[in-house]
C-alpha cells in the first residue's frame, strides 16, 4: 500500500513546526516498511544567513533532524498511534552518518527511509539524502516513542 502525505497531513501528525518542520511532502510510504519524502530548499531558510553567509549551505545535523522526521512520520503511520495521545520521537543514536556533498538553496532533498527492526519502543532506520539522484548524506538512526503531557 502506498500513501501520500500532504503538509497539512504532516502537520497532524508531527509536533514540529516552523522553522523547525523539515519536511514538505511524502510520496510514497509503504507503512512498518519504508518511506519516501521530499524538502524544498529555499534561499529564504532561517539558516542560511548564518551558515557561510557568502556560500549558504544547509547544515548536515538539520539534515540529520529531517532524516529523523521522515523516520518518525513512518513510525506514527506503521504502528496506528493516536497523534491525541501527544507521542513524540527521541534520537536514541545515530550511528554511520556520512555526509557527501553540500545542499544549497534551490536543491530538493529526497528522503528514502526504511525501518530496519522495531523492538520494544525502540526502532532503528537506515536513512539516505538525495538531490538530483545524488547521495547527499547517509546515517543510521535509532528514535523511541514517549507519551508527553
Amino acid at each position: 500500500m502506498s500513501v501520500q502525505m500532504n503538509i497539512h497531513e504532516i502537520l497532524e501528525t508531527l509536533p514540529h513546526r516552523y522553522p523547525f518542520l523539515l519536511v514538505d511532502r511524502v510520496l510514497s510510504m509503504d507503512p512498518g516498511k519504508e518511506i519516501v519524502a521530499l524538502k524544498n530548499v529555499t534561499i529564504n531558510e532561517p539558516f542560511f544567513p548564518g551558515h557561510y553567509p557568502h556560500h549558504p549551505v544547509m547544515p548536515g545535523v538539520l539534515i540529520i533532524e529531517a532524516m529523523a522526521q521522515v523516520a518518525a512520520l513512518l513510525s506514527f503511520k506503521s504502528m496506528v498511534t493516536d497523534t491525541e495521545k501527544k507521542s513524540v520521537y527521541y534520537f536514541a543514536g545515530i550511528d554511520g552518518a556520512r555526509f557527501k556533498r553540500p545542499v544549497t538553496a534551490g536543491d530538493q532533498i529526497i528522503f528514502k527511509v526504511t525501518l530496519l527492526r522495531s523492538m520494544r519502543g525502540l526502532f532503528k532506520f537506515k536513512a539516505i539524502a538525495e538531490v538530483d539522484g545524488q547521495l547527499v548524506a547517509e546515517a543510521e538512526l535509532m528514535c523511541t516513542s514517549k507519551t508527553v503531557e
